[in-house]
């Protein structure tokens, strides 16, 4: 009687061992067939999302020509209701205890040019600084836009395309792109060159090789 108790013990003994044995077998296989189907999966596509500043996902391409340019082509400071255009917005939103007057006009204020660290009082000594100039956004691509198109490329209030400056700074940097033109204020660097292929991929303009590599070297500041 004693023996086949323990007979019995031994074959359910042997089959829990078994079934243990068949569930370690299966996990395996699912763990490995999990991972090999994550590693054959293809790499995400794509252009990077809108306010990227990825500096790899800008299209490199040979600097367009001037040919047809106007400012006029990049109908600026539109009007943005209640008297006020798109100057006086940037005015508003980027300074400090700004008034202005029932024209919407700034008369009093203050603002810091990040370009130059220059604290500025009077709103007529401040310029309104394209961060990708429409010079440079019309040898980037902007040439082959509607009117419409540049328009609102010029008026763009979404926060990093516009920027109140000195109007030194301003005038100096001109039409140039990080390759001939960096903010004086080199702790400014990391966030110009984010912002400049933040806007540059926005818009889908392109980038030559100098101004890419300007902006490589830039982004070692971040």
């Amino acid at each position: 009687m004693i023996g086949m108790l323990d007979h019995g013990r031994m074959n359910r003994a042997a089959v829990t061992s078994l079934v243990v044995f068949l569930l370690l077998v299966a996990v395996g296989w699912y763990l490995t067939n999990l991972q090999s189907s994550k590693e054959n999966q293809p790499a995400p596509t794509g252009s990077a999302p809108t306010g990227s500043s990825d500096l790899g996902a800008l299209q490199i391409a040979p600097e367009g020509k001037m040919a047809g340019y106007s400012r006029d082509r990049f109908p600026h400071w539109a009007s943005q209701g209640n008297s006020c255009d798109t100057r006086e917005i940037v005015l508003q939103r980027q300074g400090t205890d700004v008034k202005s007057d029932k024209d919407c006009k700034a008369v009093s204020g203050t603002w810091n040019s990040p370009y130059d660290n220059v604290v500025i009082k009077d709103a007529g000594d401040v310029d309104i600084d394209h961060t990708v100039p429409l010079a440079e956004a019309w040898r980037s691509g902007a040439d082959k836009w509607t009117d419409d198109e540049r328009k609102a490329f010029a008026n763009d209030l979404g926060g990093i395309q516009l920027i109140a400056v000195t109007a030194k700074s301003n005038r100096a940097k001109g039409d140039q792109d990080p390759a001939k033109w960096k903010p004086p204020v080199q702790a400014y660097w990391c966030t110009y060159a984010q912002h400049w292929i933040s806007v540059k991929i926005t818009y889908k303009l392109t980038a030559d090789q100098a101004e890419h590599d300007a902006l490589a070297s830039m982004l070692k500041a971040c």
